[in-house]
């Protein structure tokens, strides 16, 4: 008893300066993240593109993300979450700095794709903050509020990085404008390496799976590459179909491959249990909305109502304050989400009604679509379930995993929200236009039924997300820690 107590009062002062380093890391992602949306159509000048080649960037690093996430997720179980959060930086600062000198649009897009790494910073942070916190008796509760903390502190930084650049757009030369953010992450290398202390992995047996690797490589490169054609071509591409359905058979592959290898790239039993899955499919469903909502979003509010009959007639003034709306709220979604936890008697009630916060707000775009003070309640209501959401969903699944499977279980709450992003993206595509353009200066403007799709595929799938986390058993979000090689559920 007196040994216990000052163990973990020690890893809990310990713990704060931890976070505090991380904070850092998920200031340098929030500026990644909002940076270079203001300055889109500079970009595009700068290289003598035309504006709807910028989609190709968004699905170019959309496959990075997706690829890279079970790599470095299993090298985190293998041989320490810092190391891999160092290399992982070192990738994404590489790839800022290509963006800053790159001389066309294919050189630009090859450094936007390797910037992606930086998707798997906050899986691997919750991992390292898992496993800081194991001596301490709480290590679930303390997990969710570091998460909640960097989720928060990830939001403001886009704000930062959306003001920052629209402020020094017409001011600065664009090389200079583009490195900005290099230096940012190049500073944030030596904070890791510094700040971070270094614990070797939690599984120490096998390898690196690469044969699984392969097959997930192809089966998401394949995914991918039918999402594209259906994104830019329309639902009427047979080539994009076939592709997808040639990916599915490539994930059965996969998955029987992964069931049978006593050390897989990703634990698809871990994934099946009933503790793991329902957290999976929460936030494969939740990237519906989350990463598949907001550029619909956008063109809908900067269309004229004269012209087309819908549409909010806003300026860029106004998308602006709309995106900072969303952003405040998931920050504040984020940073209260102990608090909620505690107000609602539990972590998954206060994932429910995060899901269901989301759903509603989505929902209310069905009636009400036509002034822009019911666009600010909309998306004010979405943004609290979403930072909720953003902020829990990798603990949540750390709790449901085996010390040894953090990082892959973390890892993939992003891997499968980027899926969900991307194939809600494809399917938003399809909705809006029939050549799957989302321009809104295209010659053929999208619906307002589109639109109306959009909405409810968004409510819906939140609200079925909400569905799947009742599913899971009540001990799946309990503070008790899983032993190690034991599968919840």
């Amino acid at each position: 008893m007196s040994t216990t107590k000052p163990a973990a009062t020690t890893a809990v002062k310990g713990l704060a300066a931890i976070v505090g380093f991380l904070v850092l890391v998920e200031f340098a992602s929030g500026i990644l993240q909002g940076y270079y949306t203001p300055i889109y159509p500079q970009i595009a000048e700068h290289l003598s593109i035309h504006e709807g080649d910028i989609n190709w960037f968004e699905a170019a690093q959309l496959i990075v993300s997706a690829l890279c996430i079970p790599l470095l997720a299993r090298l985190g179980d293998l041989v320490g979450h810092k190391k891999v959060l160092l290399i992982s930086t070192a990738v994404t600062a590489v790839g800022s700095w290509w963006l800053a000198f790159a001389p066309g649009f294919t050189s630009f897009l090859l450094g936007w794709a390797i910037q992606g790494a930086y998707v798997v910073w906050l899986p691997l942070e919750i991992a390292i903050i898992h496993r800081r916190t194991r001596s301490s008796g709480r290590q679930e509760l303390l997990t969710r509020r570091g998460a909640a903390i960097l989720v928060g502190s990830l939001e403001l930084a886009v704000i930062v990085g959306a003001l920052t650049s629209g402020l020094l757009v017409d001011s600065l030369d664009m090389n200079v404008l583009l490195a900005m953010p290099a230096v940012v992450v190049t500073a944030v290398f030596f904070v890791i390496l510094v700040g971070i202390e270094q614990a070797p992995g939690d599984d120490t047996g096998g390898g690196i799976d690469w044969a699984g690797l392969g097959l997930v490589t192809v089966a998401l490169g394949v995914l991918m590459g039918g999402l594209v054609w259906l994104r830019l071509d329309g639902g009427g591409n047979l080539l994009g179909w076939l592709t997808i359905l040639v990916s599915f058979a490539v994930f059965a592959a996969f998955w029987r491959f992964e069931a049978r290898h006593p050390e897989p790239i990703v634990d698809v039993r871990l994934f099946s249990s009933s503790a793991q899955w329902p957290v999976q499919l929460t936030a494969f469903l939740f990237g519906v909305p989350v990463l598949g909502g907001q550029i619909p979003l956008s063109t809908y509010a900067q269309a004229d109502p004269a012209v087309r009959g819908y549409g909010l007639g806003a300026d860029s003034a106004f998308i602006s304050t709309l995106i900072g709306l969303y952003v405040v709220t998931l920050a504040i979604g984020a940073f209260t989400l102990p608090l909620t936890t505690r107000l609602l008697g539990g972590v998954r009630r206060a994932l429910v009604v995060a899901c269901c916060l989301v759903g509603v707000g989505y929902l209310l775009w069905l009636p009400f679509h036509d002034h822009t003070w019911q666009a600010l309640i909309n998306m004010g209501i979405a943004g609290l379930g979403s930072g909720a959401l953003v902020a829990a969903l990798p603990a949540a699944a750390a709790a449901a995993a085996p010390p040894e499977r953090t990082g892959i279980a973390t890892g993939m709450t992003n891997g499968t929200k980027t899926v969900g992003g991307a194939i809600a993206s494809a399917i938003f595509a399809i909705a809006l236009t029939a050549t799957g353009s989302l321009d809104a200066t295209a010659e053929k403007v999208a619906p307002l039924s589109g639109y109306l799709t959009v909405w409810a595929v968004c409510a819906g799938a939140s609200f079925l997300a909400a569905l799947a986390l009742l599913a899971a058993p009540k001990h799946a979000f309990s503070d008790a820690p899983a032993a190690p090689g034991v599968i919840p559920g």
